[in-house]
């Protein structure tokens, strides 16, 4: 290997790409999603003062948000969401769907299985069950992931991956963080439009289920999707 060669191979793309992923440091692998550096501090350099900055809170890289982020040097809003962004997918990539393999039979092993997740959280999650003929859970989806006390709920979104997917049928379940599950308007509307999308595709939607402070709302129940 000539100097040339030698000194590309220092870079962390290059490196990836001869010896692959699991042959950088830490350091190395969170340089190549900062992807650069700035005037005065090499992205190397920067990448160590973010592992750095986590180290002095104490905390994992992962736990740490854009806006402690943006207090280093260098950092930021771009960076600072690439990073965040980056370790929330690894996060859902290694996580194991909890609810694979369950048989979902009624709307309260739902909420069960949903009120634990969505304890103290601040926005609104949208969750998709995709089921199999009988009733079993196959996978889970994230539909969205919304503001204070929104969150989309888009009909194509829902049946693109409940067909990819070949569901049989479908439930859905979010969370209302004010506590409260009673539906809103928007939740009765957006739930009408997901059951007429699932007619025509043939994936029906069994329920849709919000849930509060323990305690939570099947639509279904209260007649808002057709009963079998």
């Amino acid at each position: 290997m000539n100097i040339v060669n030698s000194n590309l191979y220092k870079l962390p793309q290059e490196k990836l790409l001869y010896s692959g992923a699991s042959a950088l440091t830490d350091v190395e692998l969170l340089a190549l999603i900062l992807r650069t550096g700035t005037a005065d501090r090499k992205v190397l350099e920067l990448a160590r003062d973010v592992m750095a900055y986590a180290d002095n809170l104490s905390q994992e890289l992962c736990n740490v948000d854009v806006r402690e982020l943006l207090n280093i040097n260098g950092i930021g809003v771009s960076k600072a969401c690439s990073i965040v962004a980056s370790m929330e997918l690894a996060r859902r990539v290694r996580e194991p769907s909890t609810a694979s393999g369950i048989t979902i039979r009624t709307a309260s092993d739902v909420a069960e299985l949903f009120m634990k997740r969505m304890r103290g959280e601040k926005r609104e999650h949208v969750q998709m069950f995709l089921l199999n003929s009988k009733c079993n859970v196959e996978s889970e989806y994230t539909v969205s992931i919304g503001a204070l006390n929104s969150a989309e709920l888009n009909p194509r979104e829902v049946y693109s991956v409940a067909i990819r997917r070949s569901a049989a049928a479908i439930i859905l379940a979010h969370n209302h963080p004010s506590g409260d599950p009673e539906p809103s308007n928007v939740d009765i509307i957006s739930t009408r439009r997901i059951e007429a999308a699932g007619e025509l595709v043939g994936i029906k939607l069994l329920d849709h289920v919000i849930v509060g402070y323990e305690r939570y709302v099947s639509l279904r129940a209260e007649g808002y999707i057709e009963q079998e």
